[in-house]
């Protein structure tokens, strides 16, 4: 494998997902093994409880049955809260026994040693279905190791969900952050509706932090992994925050967490929350009032593009403890397949890895029945500009998750927020941390 200082980040995924198509593939390794099959087989599989609860319904009880039969295999599908897939996980590494699959939210490089390298589904699912999208390489990929430590089949995009009524009242739209800050101002001020935006330890304040910082051209890594935290970049972003919450939020959101978005705006208390779109198929299902009024915009353009980190990034690791690694193998692939029952299931919620096997998604989401507009999750019509992975603007790595998951970014963030750090002093803790945690992990031979 190439080393990653040497080239571009792009051609460090043309290499990854290409290398062994161009080299010939051998006969297909995914056999389909059928209902007469003597031997009783059994594929245990643990994922978060959907956002859209007819997903599920769809999945268990209907997709995972008919591919269950398929393969003469019982399939067994537990359910947990997003926030206790971490602890499940390391759990399960613990123990050295588990789920044969087990899916994350977000990409779970630190795990590498203890899964399968999952390449040749990537190469049997682009043989099978075309490409699939940067994202899911530069979020499953290690290029210092060389390794795939995940599969990804499905994203979920994080737009920004706005109140249009309020929005029209002040004359604006919130396109880019500075709109976010002066529009959030004038609706607060004159109709009472904060922005909620999380300065929290948890996943959405995460994804918001990240794609702000993203957009002012801040990163804690550069694309050759050097930290790069502390910079200019990186200090306007922690003023501008510190400017937002004291213009246009409130001190609810130091208490957020996962839900918090949803009940804010469904509540009609909010002007806009970053999030994905659970808070308008939930209005839409639930044919709550305020939900007409509620649209979507894309992640907004900071000072140096438009660009955003998925709300959750859907990553299944086969475990190497496994005890039905090949089963497993053969589900993702056979899944895949379906990636249109998967959008359609998921009411548009999760957007698929291998885009072709959804051909008509943008006339699916130009006219949506159920919606209010008809063409409200038009906004996804070029989703792939402005959607990127953690780790941006290099590769997802495992320092990467560690800071993603031990809150350093928020942290930093809500001290300057609070006023208990100036900008600077936050700004230097959260760097130390940074390099520390970086040189762990390149110590270990993975970053």
């Amino acid at each position: 494998m190439t080393n990653p200082r040497k080239c571009s980040r792009r051609r460090l995924i043309k290499t990854a997902g290409s290398a062994a198509l161009a080299a010939g593939l051998a006969p297909a390794v995914f056999v389909p093994r059928r209902a007469n099959s003597k031997a009783h087989k059994t594929l245990k599989i643990l994922q978060w409880n959907h956002f859209v609860p007819e997903f599920d319904h769809w999945f268990n009880n209907v997709y995972v049955k008919e591919w269950g039969r398929s393969n003469g295999t019982e399939v067994i599908v537990d359910n947990v809260g997003m926030t206790s897939l971490n602890s499940r996980a390391a759990a399960e590494v613990a123990a050295q026994n588990g789920h044969d699959l087990f899916m994350f939210v977000s990409p779970p490089p630190s795990y590498e040693e203890h899964v399968i390298d999952h390449r040749e589904i990537y190469e049997e699912c682009e043989r099978r279905y075309g490409k699939p999208v940067e994202l899911a390489m530069t979020s499953t990929y290690n290029p210092k190791t060389g390794k795939y430590y995940g599969f990804s089949d499905s994203y979920v995009p994080d737009p920004i969900n706005y109140r249009k009524d309020l929005w029209d009242d002040v004359g604006m739209y919130p396109d880019t952050w500075d709109d976010v800050r002066v529009g959030g101002r004038k609706i607060k001020q004159k109709h009472g509706n904060p922005v909620g935006l999380g300065l929290a330890p948890e996943l959405d304040t995460n994804v918001f932090l990240r794609s702000l910082m993203a957009a002012s051209g801040s990163s804690v890594q550069d694309e050759a992994g050097h930290v790069v935290l502390n910079s200019r970049q990186t200090l306007e972003a922690l003023k501008f925050v510190k400017a937002l919450y004291q213009e246009a939020m409130t001190d609810e959101v130091f208490a957020w967490d996962p839900s918090s978005n949803n009940r804010h705006m469904l509540a009609g208390k909010g002007s806009l929350v970053l999030n994905a779109i659970s808070i308008t198929r939930t209005g839409e299902n639930q044919r709550i009032p305020v939900a007409k009024d509620i649209w979507l915009a894309k992640a907004p353009q900071g000072p140096v593009r438009r660009i955003g980190l998925p709300h959750l990034m859907d990553v299944y690791v086969i475990w190497e403890f496994a005890e039905n690694i090949e089963g497993a193998k053969q589900f993702l692939v056979d899944y895949v397949g379906h990636s249109n029952e998967v959008f359609r299931a998921s009411q548009f919620y999760n957007f698929p890895c291998f885009p072709d096997m959804v051909p008509d998604l943008r006339t699916l989401i130009s006219s949506d029945p159920q919606a209010t507009p008809a063409d409200k999750y038009a906004v996804f019509d070029d989703i792939s500009s402005w959607v990127t992975n953690l780790g941006h603007p290099g590769f997802a790595n495992a320092a990467e998750d560690e800071i993603f998951n031990s809150w350093i970014i928020s942290t930093m963030f809500t001290q300057t927020a609070k006023g208990t750090m100036s900008p600077e002093e936050a700004l230097s803790v959260g760097d130390r941390e940074a390099r520390r945690i970086f040189e762990k992990w390149r110590e270990r031979g993975v970053v």
